[in-house]
Formats: C-alpha cells, structure tokens, sequence
C-alpha cells in the first residue's frame, strides 16, 4: 500500500473492492433521474488512507454527510433510477471535470492530502479511468436508453453541504444549484419556500458552472433536459432521522412537480 499515489502498472481497485457505481430502482418508471457524486467515501486499498486520520475521511472533505441516505429512500419512494459514486471525493472528484485543478484535491478545506501530493499524469488517468469514467459512462448509457425508449427525462443532482465554510455560517437548510434550465429550478424554490421556517438558497451555497461541475452540465444541460441540483445543510441529515425527514419532504415535493410536469407534457 502507499499513501502517494500509485504507479499504473498496478490496478487501482483489485476484483474482490467494491465497483464505483451503485444503483438502485434501475427499472423505475418516474421521469427522475437521480445522481449522487459524492454518495460514498470508500478509498481503494492501494492508496492507503491517503495519509489522513480517520477523523478527517468522515469529514465533508470526503464526502456529502447525509445524502446517501435521502438518496435511497427518495429513490425507493419514487421508483426513480438512482445512479451514485461509491468512492470518495478525494480520491477523484466526480462533479469536476478531470482537467480542473481540484479534480484530485491537493488540500481541501485547508486540510492537506498528503496522498495526492506528487502524483504523476499517469496517476491521475489511472484514477480517472477507474472511478470517473465508469460513473458517467453509466450516467450516460441510462440516459442513452432512456432516450431510445422514448422516455421523458428530469435529472437532479443530490449533495449535502457545510453548516460552516471558511468560518462563515451558512443560513440556508437547502438550495437549488442550476445553471441554464429555467423549468425545475422555479418549481422547486416554489415548493421550498412554501415550507415552515425553511431558509431556501437559489443559487446558493453553489452555483452551476461549466468549470466547476460536470453532471449538470455535461449530462442534463448538453441533452437538454431539465435538471437541477439539490444541497441539503449536512446538519440537517446527519443523523438518521433527519435523512428520513428529508427524504419525506423531498418524496411530496418532487412527486408533485412530478405530476404538473406530466400535465404540461414535460415529464
């Protein structure tokens, strides 16, 4: 094992590690398509801990606290294809285009990651072609086969985000994250802010850009679908509870945007 990379003779995750897409509902009926890039925070074994404590791998630096568990009970609820990314952030970052400077993160947060310190461009594809490539290949073959079944398609994007960034507290419980799409990102600020006492960022904390993401818009915005992004405070879902709260709130909200855009002929 090594915490600084690896060198491409070897493999990257070995037959008996976990693949990095996961699924769930694959035959679900709803329009939604669900992703979820930063679901997990597995690191492959040939690169060790990355040189990072424990405590630092169950920090958002690795992962969206929270949302894995909305995720699923939101997908299960709505029959929608959940497609997410089992392995952590810091190993590659799947919503950053692999050419950004923050695609394999040097230090997050102000925290270092001594394990991607040093890596070579050859380290870097190994890790593209083994986590990256596959999570939206398969992104990109759902929506493929969707597309030829004539299937109406509305993709959002679920993470979790900091209570506190930079020591400056964050007000929102949640946020749409869009970029160009002018049909589900309205629907959804409406519904949100139709909640009790739920602070409802439109834009914030993120903003959708073509060099900063890359689910967006690379597979919604590029096809033209209508999409958006969802971020949920992480202390909001970082306990089980508050993930089944969520998960309820998001169940009504969306199956009800649902049902317009089905009447409108959009879904």
């Amino acid at each position: 094992m090594t915490a600084s990379g690896t060198s491409t003779t070897q493999r990257l995750l070995q037959p008996d590690e976990v693949p990095p897409v996961l699924e769930h509902n694959v035959d679900g009926t709803s329009a939604f398509l669900l992703t979820c890039d930063h679901y997990g925070r597995l690191l492959p074994r040939a690169l060790g801990d990355l040189g990072l404590d424990e405590s630092e791998l169950e920090r958002h630096i690795a992962w969206d606290i929270g949302i894995a568990g909305v995720a699923e009970a939101v997908s299960r609820a709505l029959g929608a294809h959940l497609v997410a990314q089992r392995y952590s952030r810091l190993v590659i970052d799947c919503n950053r285009p692999p050419r950004a400077p923050n695609s394999i993160p040097m230090i997050s947060e102000r925290t270092t990651i001594p394990g991607n310190e040093g890596l070579t461009q050859e380290d870097a594809e190994l890790r593209r072609r083994t986590i990256f490539d596959p999570y939206h290949d398969r992104i990109t073959a759902v929506l493929d086969q969707r597309k030829a079944a004539g299937r109406p398609t509305v993709l959002v994007s679920l993470h979790s985000f900091t209570p506190v960034y930079a020591g400056i507290a964050r007000p929102w419980h949640v946020g749409t994250l869009y970029q160009h799409d002018r049909v589900l990102p309205p629907l959804l600020l409406r519904a949100f802010r139709a909640e009790p006492e739920l602070v409802v960022g439109d834009n914030e904390p993120y903003a959708v850009g073509d060099g900063t993401d890359y689910t967006i818009p690379v597979h919604a915005e590029a096809r033209g679908l209508i999409n958006s992004g969802i971020e949920i405070r992480q202390n909001e879902i970082a306990a089980p509870e508050g993930q089944q709260r969520w998960a309820e709130r998001l169940i009504r909200i969306l199956g009800e945007i649902e049902a317009e855009l089905h009447g409108k002929g959009l879904a």
